[in-house]
């Protein structure tokens, strides 16, 4: 069997509004997510939609409009033929990551020539609305883990990952059901990282966002999407029936321009994280990622069919990769996830010029930068995920997309995207210029 080598043609996606308080709070995000997909399709029109032969979706929470197979939905509403196929994947926080490799891998066996992964969440439906960090009933649950057996407590045994620093035992005895905030609080201390190291790489995603965003780096990837703004009453109730002015929403709402390190050191810790070490609690709104509603899309095709259309692709896919890791330590995942993928692509993570690593927590990527060996000044250089936004299943698209953009812009060769997924996972894409 001949391998096909995978190119992403292009990619686009809606701005990264608040989870439950946002912009795109009162509108259907099926409705949001046909527009991101016909635009990014309509800017190619010698490829014809019957072309497209599997369509992919990651969501992690797949409710109301986005329930059952959500990809089917959103397809038929764009108006592609019943010829093209969908699925669902719900990899946690890797979701539209997985679904691009999913859609990849059919590509390179030859057993589709094009596909179209696409990535999707409404945190503010699933996490009962609000933004930034808070606890949750596994926070709660967490506390209550004398109920829990011995064996419960000592899931996920050690799989001889190589850290530099050792897993306190502290937190190695902890449980390992535990919510996200928790272990970004544990990689920090096992770490050693500070709160103000923490909340100065917080400022700077801001100030290379805000740069990025005057410079246009991000017109070309964010679809204008028209909405009536919501409307809330006095308790912050969403009043369905009442509509309010048309907006047109082009910017990411988790970005805050003028954010300064003075402001995030008043912000208070993160209610119900713990210390296992007795050490300062150190996760914070500021630099924890904020909750958001959003979608992605990715168009991939075989590098052959992309040059028998005349297309001029962002990148080649040239390796990814999966690794697991101690639920306590979940940020990080990238790591085991980078250094498979690495080995997949045949390269050295001292080759990588360019890397989108989400910023699910400042203190899951300080360690895990560090433990692979690349520069931090070549890690999100247009901002990342504290300043654009985390909707889960929608990320992993962005991430890649947005590589791949600054790769094209900045002459690199080697690109990488990265994220820690949930319960202990990490997963990592390695693109190639064209």
């Amino acid at each position: 069997m001949e391998m096909q080598n995978v190119v992403i043609v292009d990619g686009a996606r809606s701005a990264f509004t608040r989870g439950g308080r946002g912009a795109f709070t009162a509108t259907r995000l099926d409705t949001i997510g046909v527009q991101v997909l016909q635009e990014l399709l309509g800017r190619y029109p010698q490829l014809s939609p019957h072309d497209i032969e599997d369509v992919g979706m990651g969501c992690v929470g797949g409710v109301a409009e986005l329930a059952g197979i959500g990809a089917n939905h959103i397809v038929r509403l764009a108006g592609l033929p019943e010829s093209v196929c969908t699925f669902d994947s719900n990899r946690q926080c890797g979701s539209s990551m997985e679904t691009m490799h999913r859609v990849a891998q059919e590509i390179m066996v030859g057993a589709i020539d094009v596909g179209v992964a696409l990535g999707v969440e409404r945190m503010g439906r699933q996490l009962g609305g609000g933004g930034g960090a808070e606890p949750n009933r596994i926070t709660e649950f967490n506390q209550d883990r004398h109920q829990m057996t011995e064996s419960q407590r000592n899931l996920a045994p050690d799989h001889g990952l190589d850290f530099s620093v050792p897993i306190p035992d502290e937190i190695l005895d902890s449980s390992p059901v535990c919510s996200m905030l928790q272990t970004a609080q544990n990689v920090a201390e096992m770490y050693d990282i500070s709160r103000e190291t923490l909340d100065e790489f917080a400022v700077e995603s801001h100030r290379k966002y805000g740069e990025a965003l005057a410079n246009g780096f991000y017109d070309g990837e964010i679809v204008p999407i028209e909405v009536q703004r919501p409307v809330f009453d006095e308790e912050g109730n969403l009043l369905l029936d009442e509509e309010g002015e048309t907006v047109t929403v082009t910017v990411d709402e988790g970005y805050r321009p003028g954010t300064n390190f003075e402001g995030l050191s008043g912000l208070r810790t993160v209610r119900g994280t713990v210390s296992h070490t007795q050490s300062e609690i150190r996760i914070t709104a500021g630099n924890s990622c904020p909750t958001n509603d959003g979608f992605t899309a990715a168009l991939l095709m075989s590098e052959r069919k992309a040059d028998e259309l005349g297309l001029e692709p962002l990148a080649r896919i040239a390796g990814f990769g999966v690794g697991g890791v101690k639920p306590q330590v979940m940020g990080l995942g990238p790591i085991p996830a980078t250094r498979k993928a690495l080995a997949h692509a045949g390269v050295d993570a001292s080759q990588i010029d360019r890397v989108e690593f989400n910023e699910a927590f400042a203190a899951q990527v300080i360690p895990s930068v560090q433990e692979l060996g690349i520069p931090m000044e070549n890690v999100n250089v247009n901002g990342g995920s504290l300043a654009i936004g985390h909707p889960l299943g929608a990320t992993g698209t962005r991430l890649v997309t947005t590589v791949a953009r600054e790769l094209k812009r900045s002459g690199g060769q080697y690109g990488l995207a990265t994220q820690c997924i949930g319960a202990g996972m990490g997963i990592s894409t390695i693109i190639e210029a064209v």
